[in-house]
Parts: C-alpha cells; structure tokens; sequence
C-alpha cells in the first residue's frame, strides 16, 4: 500500500490561497509538527503538502495521496483548508482540540504515516457554530507567560479545533482589541446581544448625554455606522437589536417606553433602520437578533416585528434551560423556542456553559447540570429548527473545557451518548490512566467523579435545571451579610426572594443553611474520592475536576458556618458568632487559595483577576461582620473578649487593671481564640 510519509522534512505548498487565515494556518502546522514530530532518522524523506483550489460546498474539504510524495488539499476557501490541516494535526499527530488548556502532553515521534485512503469532509448538522468570549476576567488578566494576546490565539485556535467558525471575541472593549485576531485566524465574527453592530456604547462616546433614540437617533446612528465600517472587511454575522447601556432593558434609562407596545414599536423600526445601514456598505450581509430575556417576552407577546432573513438566536436562561432567564426576582420561565420547525427558516441558540448572575450561575466551576440534561435540551432544540448558529458562552475556557468538548461533539454531529463521550474525554486527556484492565478501572472511577459532580450539585429551586454554581454559596452569603448588618438581623432581604420567600431574615438564613447542610456531605465525599485519585490524574487531575469539587466543598461548608454564626447571633452568643464567622471566612479563604495552589507554570496568575464570583471577597466581607459582631459585643473598651480567651481562669475576673497588652486585632483575638478555644462554646 502506498503512504506519505509526514515528518520534519515535509512542506507545506500552497499558491492557491493567499489569505491571512491560510498563512496563519501553514504556520500552525509546522508548529504542530515541531511539537509532535522528532528531528533525527527518517525511512524516508518528507514529501509535499499541497493546498488547491477546489470546488467543493464551504468549508469543507478533501484530503486525497497523489504520489508517495504529494498529497493533496482541496477546499473551496480558507476554513476548508484550515479544517484540513487541523484535521491532519489531530489524527495523525496526536494534537487534542484542548491540548493547549489541559497541558496535553504530546507524545513525539519520528514520523506519521498517511494511507492512500481519501479523506472527505462532513457537513456539520449545523451551520455557524461559535463560543461568546463572555465574562472573560480571568483570560483578560493573564498572558500565559508570552504575552497578553497569546491566550486570545489560543482560544480561537482551540475553537477552530473543535469544528467552530464564529466567535464574539470578548466583551465590550475586548471584542474591538481581538476581533481582527478572531478574523485572520479564519473566523466569523458577531456581536454582544448588548452592543448591535459591535458599535461604541452611547453611554461611554456621549457621557453627557442621556441614552435615548427618542432624544437623539441620529447619534445612536453614527455610532452603528462607526461599527459598520470598522468591520465591513470582516466576515461578520450583522448582529441588530437595541437594548440598555449594559445588559439592562434600554426602557430602564429611557421611562417614555413605558409599555409593551411603544418597546415593541421601536425595537421593531430600529432593526429596520440597523439592516438597512449595514446593506449601504456591505453585500449580501447576514442578520441575527437574540430573543433574550426581555426582547424575548416582547416577541411571544407579538410586539416586534423582525426582518424576514434575520437568524432568530433563542436563549436558555443561563442554567441550561430553554426559558426566559430571571431578572431579579422575576422568572417567568417562558418556553425560548420556535414554535416548530419550517424549512427556510434561520433559527440559532445562544446557550450557557458560563453563566453570570449574582444569583446562583457557575463562572469558575462547570455547569452545574449533567451533560444529558444538555444534551437533551439541545437535541429538542436542534428538533425545532435550531439549526442555524449555536452559540456558546465559553467564559474563560479553562474552568469549562470539558462541556465545550462534549457541545463540539454535538454540533458536528457525532454520535456518542454522553458515557461514551466522558469515557473518550478522559482517555484522550489523561492516557496515563488508559492502559490494560486496571486502567479501564481508573477511567470508570474518574468518569464517576465528573459524573457525580453533577449529581452532587445544590437544587435552589423545584425545577430540573436548577442546580446551584459556586455563585450561590458567594452572593447569597453576601446578600444576607449585608441584610444582617443593614437592619441588624431582622428584616428579610428582599432580593433573595427569588430563591427562597420566607419573609424575615433569620428564616432565610435557616433555610439557607439547612439546604447546604443537606448538600454538604455529597461534595465531601466526593472531594475525597477525587483526592485519592490525583496520583494518577497528575497536575490536569488536580487543576480541574479536584479543583472545582474543592471550590464548591470549601464554599458549602462557610455558606453552612456562616448559617451557625446567624442562630449563635439570634441566641445573644456574640463571641461565639464572632469566632464561627471566622471560621466561615476561612473556609472561602481555602478555596481561593486552592485556585492560586493551581497557578503554576503558564498558568501563574490565571485565577488572580478572579473578581466576578470573587470567592475572596466573601471572606473579606465575612470577616468585616466579624467586627461588626464584635462591636456590638466586645465595645466600646474592647478587653473582655481578649480577657475571656488568653487569660488564664483564675485572672480574668479581677480587673484590677482592664487589660496588659495592647488591643488585639480581630484577626490576632479570632487566631487566639482557635489556639485556646472559645469560653461557653
């Protein structure tokens, strides 16, 4: 049988594609190869890689031997030969999609050797398919050791490897730095629901001004025109719509629009007027709109009007469910799908892996509901006419990239259930653990783990999707601190009435903490078991699956501390609320320091911008209620706690002089209370 020989010595031909993305992907592939091939030796010389023109439908490609020393790369444009050549790199030189974030260790060899079989491309059952760069605080403070858009490369490289040909690359400001990045790597580019045309926000170009079209369409104009034009030479999926300055309803800054139909009317007239702009510049451009939260309700109730070829993006509320999302308290969970599938029609998703809601979201842990429950959520999607664009929010990559594995699975069609993708997951990204009988036995215990993480997850709310992310144990905590102090424990704070309607704040504390009580042991348990297997997981298994149980075991167990110094509170136990407080801090303190245990090596400073969940923040505020506690206990003289912990019994009742040392610090009095024990607890 004939073969072509891939080794150091093969080169790549290319006359047929002059574009930036085919450059850039020419010279990802010698890399590729510098990582997995060996210098030295060889049974025979590297022959040609050549990259032809071809007629083929988009983005595809064909791989076909013409010699033992040519082989030959048709594609129709510059995602064909891209896909083509990553293509190559993973089944011949062992490159994973995520090699570059779960420190695939690649294994090198003198040379690959390529059958004469030819190999074809598959349409993908769907047709933009792309990550949100959303939330990306953790990325966006980080440079891998090289240089501040290296992780940027890395993760559109990543998207690439999975199938992927559209990305908002990033948020705000940052979508504006990468998306010429995005573009010359080969990449569709679309916008934030929240900034149509990728235009400047009114409120940043006219600080002075109030943000309403009502007032000054003009300006709001000359701004999307500004975006049009700075974009035009892109391949960009025109994303319109009008929403707030932020990810708010634009009626909360603009009280005209006080009813369905006026918001209606002038999102309706807006999308007309965004289309017809993009069309002055741009030809045949292509149009989304995301149904999402408030838009999405003002389009059930027949109050917009969309343009006729405009992808209608639908959205799960951020837990994986295809409802409305909750604002506030607010959930009415409305069903987020078309009402059937049609032919012709442009339907696409915007569906989380990350979510961000200072409610109950996961930022740095994984989606906190099984790969089943999305699977089946995306299929039923996928029933109803979601064919178009599935757009994924991808957060920081890292802390998600097991899910995004499993989604790039689905939006190219393969066929593994979610067992048989977890199972391939793990022996591709730990093959260490692999081999033999008692490595099959290693899989299915690490397959457990991730499997019971979501088994293991905290249900806030009656319905199935709602499992709880490391947000919960935060900003609930948060919520009720800052309640605690505002009103001196009574009232009910009122902005958690969303997960919980009692109606006075010590009842919302109880439930609180009897619900993470209740959950507690499960993320224990399997916190040991993930433990017992970092031995063979290595540093991935610690950085990963370990980390994440860590967080979520560590934040648990303060929410539930937190809950016991509330009630030693209510019962007039100040110093023992006070002391319990610091044990609740702790506890978060151990799970930031967990991330920064996982600062190593490239990842040095990844978690140090982590200010969205900002699990350190928590421990700051409960320590600021420990001096609030202490206050009210151990003021105005502040020496009868210290007397009561560090003198001996005999002396702490003769005050003959009220104390002999300095003031201790709460930090100095709640250490010398866990050396020498709290008096009366």
């Amino acid at each position: 049988m004939e073969y072509f020989t891939l080794n150091r010595d093969t080169k790549l031909i290319n006359s047929d594609f002059p574009e930036k993305p085919v450059e850039r992907a020419v010279r990802r592939f010698y890399r590729d190869m510098d990582m997995a091939l060996l210098p030295g030796a060889r049974e025979r010389a590297g022959g040609r890689i050549r990259l032809c023109r071809a007629c083929l439908p988009p983005e595809q490609y064909r791989i076909c031997l013409a010699s033992g020393d040519e082989l030959v790369i048709e594609a129709p444009d510059e995602l064909g030969v891209i896909y083509a050549l990553l293509y190559i790199s993973r089944a011949y030189l062992g490159i994973l999609p995520f090699w570059f974030w779960n420190d695939q260790k690649i294994e090198r060899k003198e040379s690959a050797l390529i059958s004469q079989a030819v190999c074809e491309s598959k349409e993908p059952p769907v047709r933009y398919r792309g990550w949100f760069i959303n939330d990306e605080v953790l990325i966006s403070a980080w440079d891998a050791g090289i240089d501040q858009d290296y992780p940027w490369e890395m993760v559109f490289e990543a998207l690439l490897r999975c199938g992927g040909n559209l990305v908002i690359p990033g948020t705000d400001r940052n979508a504006k730095t990468y998306e010429k990045l995005a573009s010359e790597m080969g990449l569709w580019i679309t916008q934030h629901h929240a900034e149509p045309l990728g235009a400047e926000m009114f409120a940043r170009a006219y600080p002075d001004r109030t943000p309403s079209y009502q007032e000054a369409p003009e300006l709001f104009q000359g701004l999307w025109e500004e975006g049009i034009l700075r974009q035009k030479n892109y391949k960009v999926i025109w994303n319109i719509g009008f929403r707030g300055q932020g990810d708010t309803p634009f009626w909360e800054q603009d009280p005209a629009y006080d009813t369905p139909q006026k918001r209606g009317e002038l999102i309706s007239r807006i999308l007309k007027e965004q289309c017809a702009l993009v069309r002055r510049y741009v030809e045949n451009p292509v149009f989304c709109t995301n149904l999402y939260g408030e838009t999405m309700e003002l389009y059930q109730q027949g109050m917009i009007e969309l343009p006729e070829d405009v992808i209608k993006i639908w959205a799960d509320n951020g837990y994986g469910k295809m409802v409305s999302r909750r604002q506030g308290n607010h959930n009415p969970r409305i069903p987020a799908l078309p009402a059937a599938w049609q032919p012709g029609q442009r339907h696409g998703v915007y569906y989380h892996v990350s979510f961000y809601d200072l409610q109950a979201a996961n930022h740095i842990t994984m989606i906190p509901n099984s790969m089943e429950f999305v699977e089946r959520e995306l299929k039923s999607a996928y029933g109803r006419g979601i064919r178009c664009m599935w757009l994924i929010n991808a957060s920081n990559i890292k802390p998600h990239v097991y899910p995004l594995d499993f989604l790039a699975g689905l939006w190219n069609g393969e066929n593994l259930t979610p067992q048989e993708h977890l199972r391939h997951y793990l022996a591709e990204y730990f093959p260490q653990c692999a081999g033999g009988a008692k490595g099959q036995d290693l899989l299915a215990a690490m397959a457990s783990c991730f499997q019971d993480y979501h088994r293991a997850a905290v249900p806030f709310g009656a319905k199935e999707d709602e499992h709880a992310g490391e947000q919960f144990y935060n900003y609930v905590t948060r919520e009720l601190s800052c309640c605690w102090i505002r009103d001196g424990g009574k009232a009910a704070c009122r902005t958690l009435f969303w997960c919980t309607e009692e109606k006075s704040l010590g009842r919302q504390v109880r439930w609180y903490r009897t619900l993470c009580e209740g959950c507690l042991p499960a993320f224990t348990r399997l916190w040991e078991r993930c433990a017992d297997l970092s031995g063979s997981g290595g540093r991935l298994w610690e950085d990963s699956i370990l980390l994440q149980v860590k967080i979520h075991r560590c934040c648990l167990e303060g929410a539930v501390l937190f809950g016991e110094a509330f009630a030693k509170y209510e019962a007039g136990g100040l110093m023992g609320a006070f002391f319990t407080l610091g044990r609740a801090a702790d506890c978060y303190q151990e799970a930031a320091e967990a991330m920064e245990a996982c600062s190593h090596g490239k990842w040095r400073g990844f978690y140090r911008n982590e200010c969205l969940t900002d699990v350190k923040e928590t421990a700051y505020l409960l320590r600021r209620v420990m001096s609030y506690v202490r206050i009210l206990g151990d003021g105005p003289y502040f020496y009868g706690w210290q007397r009561e912990v560090i003198y001996p019994p005999e002396d702490r009742r003769v005050v003959l002089l009220t104390n002999f040392e300095n003031h201790m610090t709460d930090e100095a009095l709640y250490q010398a209370m866990k050396k020498n024990g709290v008096p009366g607890i």
